[in-house]
């Protein structure tokens, strides 16, 4: 019976993710992947032909786990209120008790390490990044629109952009807590946005 190769393929992911995000791409040879997970040579061009389809790959899975976070969150604050002003507020406050969490997992952001390697710019992994921005964006925004809708007088601020603003602050603070050394940085620009949020929909 063939032997199921999903658990080897996740362990090399898992590992190349991480030595990505704290290294680069550039400066993760396939030979540290290889040796960090515990697989063969053989094992690893079995499932990615080349690095470049690696960083596919990760992109790939990256782009669905970060997808699903915000339909989880977008689920969750939908169960927890009716209101849609506090729907969107309750939507950031997620993000912001669980950033500690977060930044216990992982020390910055994959879509970071990956745009900033002009190699795998050119092969389409920031068509890939740019299609989960605009996941992100669109359902904020249609959530951030309800709220609006919901307000005897709606603010000024394009909710797309204010969506936008949600990964930027993530962004941003990955940014932030990488150069200082300092965690506690994503829990506390989590709450400077939420707190922006609420003075803007409960004028």
């Amino acid at each position: 019976m063939p032997r199921d190769g999903a658990p080897t393929r996740e362990r090399i992911l898992s590992v190349a993710e991480r030595l990505v995000i704290e290294n680069g791409f550039s400066a993760t040879p396939v030979e540290r992947v290889i040796a960090e997970s515990g697989t063969s040579k053989g094992a690893f061009f079995h499932h990615f032909d080349s690095k470049v389809a690696l960083a596919r790959a990760l992109v790939d899975r990256y782009v669905a786990a970060d997808l699903g976070h915000l339909d989880r969150a977008l689920a969750t604050a939908q169960a927890e209120h009716d209101d849609p002003v506090e729907r969107v507020i309750a939507f950031v406050r997620l993000f912001e008790e669980e950033a500690d969490a977060l930044m216990a997992e992982q020390s910055s952001c994959l879509y970071l390490a990956v745009l900033t390697e002009r190699q795998l710019a050119d092969v389409g992994t920031a068509e890939q990044i740019a299609a989960a921005v605009v996941g992100w964006r669109d359902a904020v925004a249609a959530m951030i629109r309800e709220a609006y809708a919901a307000l005897e007088s709606a603010p000024t601020i394009d909710p797309a952009a204010l969506a936008d603003h949600l990964f930027v602050t993530f962004e941003g603070a990955f940014l932030l807590c990488r150069s200082t050394g300092d965690p506690t940085h994503m829990r506390r620009q989590l709450r400077v946005l939420r707190e922006l949020v609420e003075s803007l929909l409960r004028r």
